[in-house]
């Protein structure tokens, strides 16, 4: 048994989903059909045989009426003829007041039971004269018994055109019910149909450009294939952003790293003939060697942590975001000692904590600060900024420069990994860093963002909500 449905469960996953619907579609359409079918053939013998047993019914009673008193023996009529009157005759209990004659009908024990009032009255199928009889036994009065017979061949052949009618419409019912059921299943998998084709036309070509074309009609109504395309679609929308993103990664990688590494092969040549260079060219092409690979070493770091979009949870604590703050501008100072950095925390705001990895936050505000102190005076702060608003939920960052600001066509592109603005690209680093610090400020469930600042410079807003990474 477990054989059979292990082969069962083989067979179905093997089908076609479209075959699999069909199939089930079908038998349950044939199973309906058929069923009404044979209710209707159980119906139908039950109504023609009980108008046969009333008509029985109504012959015994007519007999009786019409030969109370006269106490005939045998009421015979047209036996042996069978025809349209009921055959009919008397039968005593006692056997040995039985009639010379013999008898037409049938006798038996039970009918002697039944004219000594031992029995009730039955009705039964019987065989006389090459024909099927459907005969009733009912009490005559006086220790007899009536029996009434009456010819079952009309009912048996109504009974059989019956069952010949109704199995051709079970036969025409199971051929609908296919012939649905495939109508059904083709028209009801026809998204899932162009999903799957689409979904395949993806992976062969590996170009998720692709849509599935939906049906017109609002998105209120739509059922839930459709539902299910315009989700595949939006999928689709957003795999081929990431994928357009990952392009666009490679290939700025690669622009910014082709330049160091011909530095480095350059310098490393240079080097390779030491023999031919004086101690300072040695010495100038060493320093710069360094910076390269230290430029490298960074730019390939920074791409390393771009890659990955999520902090480590295990990592994850309870972060102190003003002593935090206090560190890491403690730390810019001694990188950029001829800037001024100042701290501010407002009321609320010093003794606010949030989940968070350390050193990733740390590094977010390192990145603005670093930003900041490139475009800054040197007469003029790089002003840090900490304040909670609303219940004490909400916290807000602000890290601000008072440099050139960040041009209107700029602005939408800061964050844009690589994007270097006209003003920055003498400048050093890579043009990743801002991209970071949104992405570590993203991770933690914060926001940050990039304006002007009132009187010049930019304005860099980062603003924690209630939830962290």
């Amino acid at each position: 048994m477990s054989g059979v449905r292990r082969l069962g469960a083989r067979w179905r996953r093997r089908r076609p989903l479209r075959t699999r619907l069909a199939l089930a579609a079908s038998a349950a359409v044939a199973l309906v059909a058929v069923g009404v079918c044979a209710a209707a053939f159980f119906v139908i013998r039950y109504e023609l045989l009980h108008q046969l047993d009333l008509s029985l019914t109504q012959s015994a009673t007519r007999v009786v009426q019409e030969n109370r008193g006269e106490g005939p023996q045998i009421v015979a009529g047209e036996c042996r003829f069978l025809s349209a009157p009921a055959c009919a005759q008397v039968v005593p209990a006692d056997p040995a007041a039985d009639p010379e004659a013999a008898y037409l009908l049938p006798v038996s024990a039970p009918v002697r039971e039944v004219a000594a009032g031992t029995r009730a009255p039955y009705f039964s199928n019987v065989t006389r004269f090459g024909h099927s009889l459907r005969m009733l036994t009912t009490p005559f009065g006086d220790g007899r018994a009536l029996q009434v017979a009456l010819r079952a061949d009309p009912v048996e052949r109504g009974v059989r055109q019956a069952a010949v009618l109704l199995a051709a419409v079970g036969g025409a019912g199971v051929l609908l019910a296919g012939l649905l059921g495939y109508a059904v299943s083709r028209t009801g998998l026809a998204p899932v149909a162009r999903l799957t084709s689409t979904a395949e036309r993806i992976a062969a070509t590996r170009d998720p450009r692709h849509r599935i074309e939906l049906p017109p009609g609002p998105p209120g109504r739509q059922d839930e294939v459709t539902r299910l395309a315009a989700s595949f679609n939006t999928m689709l929308g957003e795999l081929e952003q990431s994928v357009s993103a990952q392009r666009r990664l490679v290939a700025d990688a690669s622009h910014e790293l082709r330049t160091p590494l011909t530095a480095l092969r350059t310098n490393a040549e240079l080097l390779a003939r030491a023999d031919r260079l004086t101690p300072a060219q040695r010495k100038r092409a060493s320093g710069a060697l360094g910076r390269q690979i230290r430029e490298v070493t960074g730019l390939v770091n920074d791409l390393i942590e771009l890659a990955r979009d999520e902090e480590p949870l295990p990592l994850v604590e309870e972060v102190r975001i003003a002593e935090l703050a206090e560190h890491t501008v403690a730390m810019a100072r001694t990188h950029w000692p001829r800037l001024r950095f100042e701290v501010d925390v407002g009321p609320g705001a010093a003794e606010a904590v949030r989940p968070g990895v350390p050193a990733r936050l740390a590094r977010l505000l390192t990145n603005l600060l670093d930003n900041a102190a490139k475009f800054s005076p040197p007469d003029a702060p790089v002003e840090v900024g900490l304040s909670a608003y609303g219940s004490g939920d909400g916290l807000e960052l602000t890290v601000r420069d008072h440099g050139p600001g960040i041009a209107a066509e700029d602005l939408p592109y800061v964050f844009d990994r690589f994007y270097r603005a006209e003003a920055a690209r003498a400048l050093p680093g890579s043009g990743l860093g801002l991209a970071m610090a949104r992405q570590i400020a993203r991770a933690h469930g914060a926001e940050l963002t990039a304006s002007a600042a009132p009187g010049g410079g930019a304005l860099f807003t980062v603003v924690f909500g209630g939830e962290g990474p």
